[in-house]
């Protein structure tokens, strides 16, 4: 398969998820597969717009109809739909930090919060995320890179619980930076089992299975996979709807591998 190109039977899983359907009011898009596939060589890249190559059309076109799909959340309604497959038995939460390039910040201030903050690395952004037992995306959430990872995760919690409605969650397996008695207490709500570390103040220790523990690879895993696509490894871009679009694309391309 070259590099750039979705393959036929991926192509079919999330055809009929786009705008553009014969039933759709308006023109059809007829090139849907080619502006889905500058996206993803964009993503893949990281390089900028105006680099775009001549065969994947018009650079702004492709620039104006990603923002168009941004705002209507056609990028994540792909990966929701895409992540509904998942195996949520198993739940493992952490988070990474994004060095931000210079293009990026200077955002409009009418713009709001960009997930933008002041850490030891210098400007960063932080991705908060909920993997599930096959080691792809479930949910996440976007902050600066200076917020610590145990405040989004009842946030995490809530959306993982939303998705596996049907599917109950058995452990919830994080790293010692998650050992809050309240994050405890909410996942003990959902029916399943704490598996993190104790921090060496708790003075009420609780077991923790190790064995089940050593599976926290796999969202150490997930990160190196999401930071193969350039566009996701540095933010270039300079508003959070933008940016999460991309890590939408790149998970849902993920459950297409």
């Amino acid at each position: 398969m070259a590099r750039r190109w979705l393959r036929d039977d991926q192509w079919a899983r999330i055809e009929k998820l786009l705008p553009g359907k014969p039933t759709d009011r308006g023109r059809t898009a007829v090139d849907n597969r080619r502006f889905v596939e500058a996206v993803l060589w964009l993503l893949r890249t990281g390089c900028p717009w105006r680099d775009l190559p001549a065969e994947f059309g018009l650079w702004n076109s492709v620039y104006k109809r990603f923002s168009r799909w941004s705002v209507s959340k056609v990028w994540h309604r792909i990966f929701e739909e895409l992540a509904k497959g998942g195996d949520f038995e198993e739940v493992y939460l952490d988070g990474t930090y994004v060095r931000v390039h210079q293009h990026a910040v200077g955002a409009a201030r009418k713009h709001g919060n960009q997930a933008i903050g002041r850490s030891r690395g210098g400007l960063t952004t932080k991705i908060h995320a909920a993997v599930e037992g096959l080691g792809n995306l479930a949910t996440w959430t976007l902050t600066g890179g200076n917020v610590h990872d145990c405040t989004e995760a009842p946030t995490l919690l809530e959306a993982v619980a939303e998705v596996a409605a049907d599917d109950p969650i058995d452990t919830v397996t994080a790293d010692k930076g998650y050992d809050s008695s309240a994050i405890v207490e909410q996942i003990g709500r959902l029916g399943a089992r704490a598996v993190i570390p104790q921090l060496s103040n708790r003075k009420h220790p609780r077991k923790v299975d190790w064995a089940q523990y050593r599976n926290r690879n796999l969202v150490e895993r997930f990160f190196c996979r999401l930071k193969q696509f350039r566009r996701i490894a540095t933010r270039y871009d300079k508003l959070t709807a933008r940016y999460c679009s991309f890590i939408a694309l790149a998970a849902a391309y993920l459950w297409l591998v």
